[in-house]
């Protein structure tokens, strides 16, 4: 069963687990589970999903329960107006206590293949705070600890696979992104949690209800599988 963080006559939220993809998508032509399927057959009825959360992602996922409510919202995510979402990662280093990344994005198309609207390049910023910091005793590089950092991290647009890029922009990539991040560092870590998972969250949504306008925050707390860090690092405060 999917949890359900909030549901209501044209909105259902649930707490997607890591590796769960939302849809079926060829690009992971082999996965046979879809968060839009379980989630039809769990309350009986059709759902539309109005964001997107990559498959290793956890956290906030919203549905629309028809197809005109969907249409009113989606503009929304499309535009970010309006929109308020906050996520949890675990990165790579000691970035400074806040700041504002703000680099734009090569639009990446659904379709690998689609090379011309692959190149579209669209303007991006988020805002990052961090929250603590570790050291973790597994040598990288030239030290003989790995430094890792939680942070917040507040996307002020919606492009896609946009924290993930811009962690990596600044030379922070998140923790088991396969992707963006070191590979070998990713496995390191993974056995020394005893978990691979990319570690990104989203934690909060918060939007104007598309029907009765009232403010709407639907919240998904961090899973039991995070308190591995605090348990197996050496916590080093978050100062700048």
């Amino acid at each position: 069963m999917l949890p359900i963080l909030h549901q209501d006559a044209h909105l259902i939220a649930i707490d997607k687990p890591a590796g769960l993809l939302v849809h079926r998508t060829g690009l992971d032509a082999g996965e046979t589970r879809f968060a839009v399927q379980l989630l039809r057959d769990q309350i009986g009825q059709p759902v539309w999903p109005l964001h997107r959360l990559d498959k290793g992602t956890s956290g906030v996922l919203l549905f629309a329960l028809s197809a005109q409510v969907a249409g009113a919202v989606s503009s929304l995510f499309e535009s970010n107006e309006g929109i308020a979402k906050t996520y949890r990662a675990v990165v790579r280093g000691w970035p400074p206590a806040e700041g504002v990344i703000d680099h734009p994005l090569t639009r990446l198309a659904d379709d690998a293949r689609a090379t011309a609207r692959a190149l579209t390049v669209q303007p991006a910023r988020t805002r990052f705070r961090t929250l603590g910091r570790w050291a973790v005793p597994l040598p990288y590089g030239d030290f003989a600890q790995t430094r890792c950092a939680l942070l917040e991290l507040q996307p002020e647009t919606g492009r896609r696979h946009q924290l993930r890029r811009h962690c990596k922009h600044i030379g922070h990539p998140i923790i088991g992104d396969a992707t963006h991040g070191k590979g070998p560092l990713n496995r390191a870590l993974a056995g020394w949690l005893g978990l691979q998972r990319l570690w990104l969250h989203a934690s909060t949504l918060a939007l104007p209800h598309p029907v009765t306008g009232a403010p709407l925050l639907i919240k998904a707390a961090l899973g039991a599988e995070w308190a591995r860090w605090d348990a197996a690092a050496e916590p080093v405060g978050a100062g700048g």
